[in-house]
């Protein structure tokens, strides 16, 4: 996803204790995934003596492992989320977690410094973001989805809601039930329970958007959207909001007033820079910080 030259165009294309483990070898960490016997390290280990390689490229050569054991066991003994093809149901959407060397995977990282380093700057105490776009189809769901993940493998308490009452995605991406969700929060049928734990991804967690309501403009729109953000600022770190298209509905407005600040989307030979600089100057006109565009080249 290559970048737009401009001013204020972000790429796409927490300080806490570190315990050490027992043991934290990829040999160790291999054998313990069952990948490894007593017998097979001792194989790995006269090749490594021999060519002064590393253990899992040894392992890698010898035959014993193939190269998703050695990223999988690379993954755990750094803390970095890694999920194989077929593994759980997370959606292979999730190109940080499924392909964590892949170039998009690298953009979406830049994407996270650059915010993190606006924060920071704008000294921030409340790091919301709503994630807007004019229509349909440019990947709000996408950047959203795999933005909070990148945030979590930084060991940020990371918080996805998906406010897109319309047509929501984020509960499928995640693979997380969506019986109750934001709706029943802002109608008064929930609470902050409806927040759902992502495992796979340690400190994130998604409040889905629930059951598809009559009225979303209006939910979003009542006092009940901005004492739940306040209420779960206190949880989190970083709190990212999926919207629906702002050219069809005023949902990402109401969101964007709310939070405080968005990032505005537009996709590669789809979007209309008219449409563009509208959805950007709609949002600015709520109080909203526009923080910068992202241009998805996918």
């Amino acid at each position: 996803m290559p970048l737009k030259p401009q001013q204020n165009v972000l790429p796409i294309e927490g300080a806490s204790r570190v315990n050490a483990r027992e043991d934290r070898r990829i040999g160790s960490i291999l054998a313990g995934q069952g990948k490894l016997g007593p017998q097979d390290i001792e194989r790995v280990l006269e090749l490594q003596q021999r060519q002064g390689s590393r253990f899992g490229e040894a392992a890698l050569r010898v035959g014993l492992i193939n190269r998703d054991d050695l990223q999988s066991a690379l993954a755990e003994q750094y803390d970095f989320p890694h999920l194989l093809p077929g593994t759980g149901g997370i959606s292979t959407e999730i190109v940080v977690a499924y392909e964590p060397f892949h170039p998009r995977a690298e953009e979406l990282r830049a994407l996270r410094t650059q915010l993190s380093i606006h924060w920071s700057n704008t000294g921030a105490r409340h790091r919301v973001l709503a994630i807007a776009s004019p229509g349909p189809g440019e990947g709000r769901s996408y950047v959203a989805a795999n933005l909070a993940a990148v945030f979590s493998q930084l060991g940020e308490r990371t918080l996805l809601i998906d406010a897109d009452l319309r047509a929501p995605r984020q509960h499928r991406i995640f693979d997380v039930p969506d019986r109750i969700g934001l709706s029943a929060v802002l109608s008064g049928r929930a609470d902050r329970g409806a927040v759902v734990p992502v495992a796979q991804f340690g400190t994130l967690s998604l409040l889905p958007a629930g059951a598809r309501p009559p009225n979303p403009q209006e939910l979003l729109s009542r006092r009940a959207f901005a004492d739940l953000l306040q209420e779960l600022r206190t949880e989190f770190d970083v709190i990212l909001i999926d919207t629906p298209p702002a050219t069809r509905y005023a949902d990402a407005q109401s969101v964007a007033f709310r939070a405080g600040s968005a990032v505005v989307l537009a996709r590669k030979d789809h979007t209309r820079l008219a449409d563009t600089a509208g959805v950007v100057r709609e949002l600015s006109a709520t109080g909203a910080r526009i923080v910068g565009t992202v241009l998805n080249a996918f």
